[in-house]
């Protein structure tokens, strides 16, 4: 594996439902808060405000991020309908981006088979044009599973930690056959692990970079 090394002092995570960001990245934004003592998170979620599920998303992202400068916007679009909303969709993601000042950007990624997932992916890089960004996977029922390009390595105790993160702060979620005790987030973290050597892992779609060589290093932006 080629390790990818960048300074971050700012990251923006963005996702189209209260969940999909502790889902697809958890255990990112736990390594990233413990490597990055004063890491600031910007965080932008579309729908779900004025709603528990909103609690629970404040809950789960602050459980995830000891200690970080974390700001969350959640917004009340209809779940299941943001296609229908893209202008007021493209105005809300451009307002926030224009709040933020990251070093890298997560979202979701364009291969997902979730309308409301894809749109999202569609339009963050249409209004973050200069920065990094990594699109995430979002475990689900349909068989969107994607091919990712980058890897963020950890070990089990932040799998097992993501897990019951998952667990504790999303209790709307537990019915749904794909969420259930968390076995399935765990699988697929060590299926990543597996396929970049380390005992767990998270995995990121990178559409877009460019290389600086360094004597020391190679970054990534």
């Amino acid at each position: 594996m080629i390790p990818l090394l960048a300074s971050v002092r700012e990251v923006v995570v963005i996702g189209a439902h209260c969940d999909d960001i502790a889902i697809g990245m958890g255990g990112t934004l736990f390594e990233l808060c413990a490597a990055v003592p004063d890491l600031r998170v910007r965080a932008l979620v579309l729908t779900g405000a004025g709603t528990p599920r909103e609690d629970e998303e404040r809950a789960a992202l602050s459980a995830l991020l000891p200690g970080a400068d974390l700001e969350i916007t959640v917004l009340d679009f209809r779940d299941g309908r943001l296609p229908a909303d893209w202008d007021k969709v493209k105005d809300a993601v451009a307002l926030f981006a224009r709040t933020a000042d990251p070093d890298v950007v997560f979202a979701p990624n364009r291969s997902d088979a979730h309308q409301d997932h894809r749109l999202l992916a569609e339009v963050a890089p249409t209004e973050f044009r200069d920065h990094l960004i990594l699109g995430y996977e979002i475990l689900k029922w349909e068989t969107d599973t994607p091919a990712p390009s980058v890897f963020l390595p950890f070990g089990p105790d932040t799998a097992e930690h993501k897990r019951r993160i998952l667990l504790e702060h999303y209790p709307s979620q537990h019915a749904h056959d794909w969420f259930g005790d968390g076995d399935s987030f765990v699988a697929l973290s060590r299926l990543r692990g597996v396929q970049c050597r380390a005992p767990h892992a998270e995995a990121f779609i990178l559409e877009k970079a460019t290389l600086t060589f360094t004597k020391e290093l190679t970054c990534v932006s």
